[in-house]
């Protein structure tokens, strides 16, 4: 009596368990299909594609022109545009070639050069010496001054270019080196060339120069001159 009924009861529970799942694989069935209801596959043979593409072409509206159409069009454009060439040569008339605008730069830097060689030599004299720029000009990283020291006294003369005072056209005190011009001036009447080197960074936005000596220790004789241009 115990083992028909434990049979029948499993018999029960397989049969509810495979009615359960045909009941839930119907039911899913059914939504997906409902889901699906409203999708349809897109129709690929070869004459509806040909019929869509003829619709597309209609409903894009594409003119297509005449070929004698645009070569008027093509040709009323290069007449309008040579008219107006035409009616407006002066304008280009007056353009200058890049020959004649860089001929007056060139003559006007010649000019500038041919001026600032007018100026020389630039000479201050005091008690019978002379003290004179001859030239200034770059070399490398340094301005350079050519001088000449001429004594036509009666006395020998000492400086201390230490004592040398260099300055430009906006009063800024320069740093300066002296070469080769003697410490004792003797009253010979003999010219001395040396050269005044200054750095050409401190002279960059300068124009002109002032320069300044005098004797040492007495500090008697005065030599200055002013307006040295700096060479470009």
């Amino acid at each position: 009596m115990g083992l028909n009924s434990t049979v029948v009861l499993t018999v029960v529970l397989l049969t509810m368990m495979f009615g359960a799942g045909f009941t839930s694989a119907v039911w899913g069935y059914g939504l997906g299909r409902s889901a699906l209801k409203e999708i349809t596959q897109p129709d690929v043979r070869p004459n509806n594609l040909a019929n869509k593409n003829k619709n597309a072409t209609h409903h894009d509206g594409v003119i297509l022109l005449q070929e004698k159409d645009i070569l008027a069009t093509v040709k009323k454009r290069m007449e309008g545009k040579d008219a107006e060439v035409a009616r407006s040569p002066g304008k280009d008339a007056k353009k200058p070639t890049s020959a004649q605008a860089q001929k007056p730069k060139t003559e006007n830097s010649t000019s500038a050069s041919a001026n600032n060689k007018s100026v020389f030599p630039i000479v201050s004299r005091d008690g019978g010496v002379s003290l004179e720029v001859v030239e200034t000009t770059r070399q490398g990283n340094s301005l350079v001054l050519n001088v000449n020291l001429k004594n036509e006294g009666q006395q020998s003369v000492r400086f201390l270019y230490s004592f040398l005072n260099v300055t430009d056209d906006k009063g800024r005190a320069l740093s300066a080196s002296v070469e080769e011009l003697p410490g004792q001036l003797p009253p010979n009447s003999k010219v001395y060339a040396g050269t005044v080197t200054i750095p050409t960074a401190l002279v960059e936005n300068s124009k002109e120069l002032t320069m300044s000596l005098t004797d040492y220790p007495d500090q008697k004789m005065q030599l200055q001159m002013s307006g040295i241009p700096v060479a470009q």
